[in-house]
């Protein structure tokens, strides 16, 4: 897809005095490398400089609202469609949720099944933003011809050795999704109380040495990182600028050691100091998360509860909080493996304080969470209980309601299933990653094209650093937008030829 630069005239109308004025808009459509679609709108002064820029969603998903009056097992697999690059997540928050909904918890062997699959997940989808989706902006270059910005100018600049080696690998850690889940983008692996399918240890060895070199593979990313990004003072001086920076709150799961985990733990808040703001369990999400909408977008935008909706405002006054592998970091105490626990004290000590507020940043620690997500693979491949047969515990208990959450590559993702004694869903709440995310990407993306755009100049290449600042956090709109309360807003305006509004049919 091309970006396309639009300038036009539209007609507003002020406040002040109710007459006419001329703004200048720069229309991005449609926005590139991302899950889902949309568009950005940035609307100049006479002077050229930058008013507002609007990270607009336009796609509409009615997954909350179709999902009811369905059997609540059949969750894993609906959700799953939601979005093709991230079904895994999907599957294994509603699969929890399950577990929640059933009050049962799987077998030990099923549980290390469940953190085998989706660490093999984490790893091969941040792989797929860091060499496909953002990794163009740095390993190209932000501003190189847009006809570079992509996988082929990637494999055109590292080698085609190495582009064969991500996609070779990529391919391997996913085929651990297709044996356990039957296939990589709609498995068919969790169920209530444990899972559909065990390993054989006769498969074992290739599991162990699928492992060892992924765990080669993550290595070998950082080292790429180092050497592209880390030793180009260029790239160094606009992480940490101030277009891209903004001081908010900060929430991922991590265990009972506060470390970072991907599958199971508790939610922890950070306030723009570091300091731990709340922790709390998944099933008390709604005392401490809340949601609201705009009209310009169908993404809902999440904030902290507690603070109330203060706007889109930093530092002391902020309600805005930020998920995903920069806030994973900043949220924890540390990772939970050893080498990526080098690799996150390396991260702090060159980025020099703690949270980090960069946004760009989440390029750097979405590495070092592709080296957690690979020693864990090999931790767990040997595991002796990995290859158990006792794989799942019967559900007995009458459904009533369940709560599940994982950390998405995107950032936390929580399921919230209501149903009758039955197990007919009645409530369907999905909070997705780039949801949590979204009012602190809307102000990165306001930030960014006020800082670039002056007047009224702006090409291609300082576009892209304006998308930058959304694609840092690996957003996917397709699993972000809903609607309130499920079906689609329509706003007819009807003018005559003087462009007076005539009617207005709203539903």
């Amino acid at each position: 897809m091309e970006t396309l630069i639009k300038e036009k005239w539209n007609e507003g109308l002020t406040k002040a005095d109710n007459s006419y004025m001329k703004t200048r808009r720069i229309t991005i459509d449609p926005i590139t490398r991302l899950e889902g679609h949309g568009k950005i709108d940035i609307l100049l002064d006479e002077k050229g400089e930058v008013e507002h820029a609007y990270y607009q969603i336009p796609e509409i998903r009615g997954f909350e609202t179709f999902c009811l009056g369905r059997p609540a097992e059949e969750m894993p697999q609906i959700t799953s469609r939601i979005c093709g690059v991230c079904p895994t997540a999907h599957h294994m928050a509603a699969t929890k949720a399950l577990d929640s909904l059933y009050s049962i918890e799987p077998p030990p062997t099923a549980r290390k099944l469940r953190e085998l699959i989706y660490n093999a997940f984490m790893l091969e989808d941040h792989a797929l933003h860091v060499y496909v989706l953002g990794g163009p902006d740095f390993i190209v270059g932000p501003t190189a011809d847009k006809s570079k910005r992509n996988i082929l100018g990637v494999i055109e600049k590292v080698g085609l050795e190495t582009g064969k080696r991500v996609i070779d690998m990529r391919r391997k850690i996913r085929n651990i999704i297709n044996y356990l889940g039957g296939k990589v983008i709609h498995p068919v692996f969790g169920l209530p109380g444990g899972v559909s399918k065990g390993l054989d240890p006769a498969d074992l060895p290739e599991f162990k040495e699928t492992a060892k070199e992924a765990l080669e593979f993550a290595r070998f990313t950082l080292q790429v990182f180092k050497d592209i990004v880390l030793k180009n003072d260029n790239y160094v001086e606009l992480i940490t600028s101030d277009a891209y920076t903004h001081r908010t709150y900060y929430m991922g799961m991590v265990d009972e050691n506060n470390r970072v985990n991907f599958y199971d733990g508790k939610l922890r808040v950070v306030d723009p100091d570091g300091k731990e703001f709340v922790k709390f369990e998944i099933k008390d999400y709604l005392e401490h998360i809340a949601e609201r909408v705009e009209p310009w977008s169908y993404v809902k935008f999440n904030y902290l509860k507690k603070l109330g909706w203060n706007g889109y405002v930093e530092d002391a006054n902020t309600s805005v909080y930020a998920v995903a592998p920069l806030a994973r970091l900043n949220a924890s105490a540390g990772m939970a493996t050893e080498e990526s626990q080098k690799a996150y004290e390396e991260y702090f000590k060159i980025l020099g304080a703690k949270p980090v507020h960069h946004t760009l940043a989440n390029h750097w620690a979405r590495v070092v969470e592709m080296l957690q997500a690979a020693e864990k693979i090999v931790e767990l491949v040997n595991d002796p209980e990995i290859t158990g047969e006792n794989i799942r515990t019967l559900p007995t208990a009458v459904p009533k309601l369940g709560v599940g959450v994982v950390e998405a590559p995107r950032g936390t993702l929580i399921h919230h299933f209501e149903t009758d004694e039955r197990g007919i869903l009645t409530k369907v709440n999905l909070i997705v990653a780039t949801q949590n995310n979204s009012a602190r990407i809307a102000m990165s993306i306001d930030k960014a094209a006020k800082d670039l755009i002056h007047e009224g100049k702006a090409d291609d290449g300082l576009l892209n650093m304006i998308e930058m600042a959304f694609r840092a956090y690996d957003p996917c709109n397709g699993c972000a937008t809903h609607s309130l309360p499920g079906t689609v807003p329509i706003v007819i305006n009807i003018y005559d030829k003087q462009k007076q509004l005539l009617q207005s049919i709203s539903r």
